[in-house]
């Protein structure tokens, strides 16, 4: 195949799958499985073409998009997608969608890996102990958890929590620093408002983090960010993610070596 025919068949099963795209914002969140339909649909084309297409980078750093990679369409890639689409053309937000999915941490929630969730939300608590401690403490005399606020911030990449130029600020910093500034942008918010909150049932602390007041100070939340320290016992977010995960590891180790004896 040539480069003009491989690139015009790259464009166009691009063109098919953001079909399924357009499907994800212009439809009601409760229609959500549609993108499953179309994308299964289309999957075969990406199969009869992969040697030609999974060569083929989608992004600067070399990322590719595998279609059967396992991702779930979830509530939250509508706010993604529609994000992508008002600043990108169409090729462009495809493959900027597809190289988000690709990330670790959007691996993890998007295919609703309860596990690896469990270990990113224990590695956000060893920060917000450590950066706001009386907060932390009335969270958990409330018994409000992370998955109750942190799981719709994620999903959407903060697009549905955020006005829209302040989640595209957001997502300028999180395409350098990668998943940690995601969970930063979490603690800066927690920061920002922790008067608030500390005065709060469990109740009013959930209405309130699952939905934010329209106007932030964008300002004042990047400063509250900025003071978020992550580091935890000379650790890195990275380190204590690890190191989490090691320990769940050893754990299901040990419990699967106690049922054979």
């Amino acid at each position: 195949m040539n480069a003009h025919t491989h690139t015009h068949t790259h464009t166009q099963l691009c063109s098919h799958l953001l079909l399924a795209f357009f499907l994800c914002f212009s439809l009601d969140e409760l229609q959500f499985p549609v993108w499953v339909l179309v994308a299964t649909h289309y999957r075969s084309e990406f199969h009869r073409h992969k040697s030609d297409l999974y060569d083929v980078p989608l992004g600067p750093v070399g990322e590719e998009f595998e279609p059967s990679a396992g991702c779930v369409q979830v509530q939250g890639m509508s706010f993604i997608a529609a994000v992508l689409i008002l600043n990108l053309d169409t090729a462009d937000a495809f493959i900027a969608f597809a190289n988000l999915l690709n990330k670790p941490c959007q691996m993890a929630f998007f295919r609703v890996d309860h596990s690896l969730m469990l270990t990113y939300f224990a590695a956000f608590e060893v920060f917000f102990e450590e950066n706001l401690p009386k907060l932390f403490a009335h969270f958990k005399k409330n018994s409000l958890t992370p998955d109750i606020y942190l799981i719709d911030w994620i999903f959407t990449l903060y697009s549905k929590s955020l006005p829209l130029d302040l989640a595209c600020r957001v997502w300028d910093v999180f395409c350098r620093d990668n998943e940690e500034f995601l969970f930063r942008t979490a603690l800066g918010l927690l920061r920002l408002y922790q008067d608030v909150l500390t005065t709060m049932d469990f109740i009013h602390m959930a209405q309130f983090l699952t939905r934010l007041p329209d106007l932030i100070p964008a300002e004042q939340l990047f400063q509250h960010i900025s003071a978020v320290h992550m580091t935890s016992r000379n650790r890195k977010w990275a380190q204590v993610l690890q190191a989490l995960t090691e320990q769940k590891k050893s754990a299901a180790r040990q419990s699967g070596a106690e049922v054979l004896s």
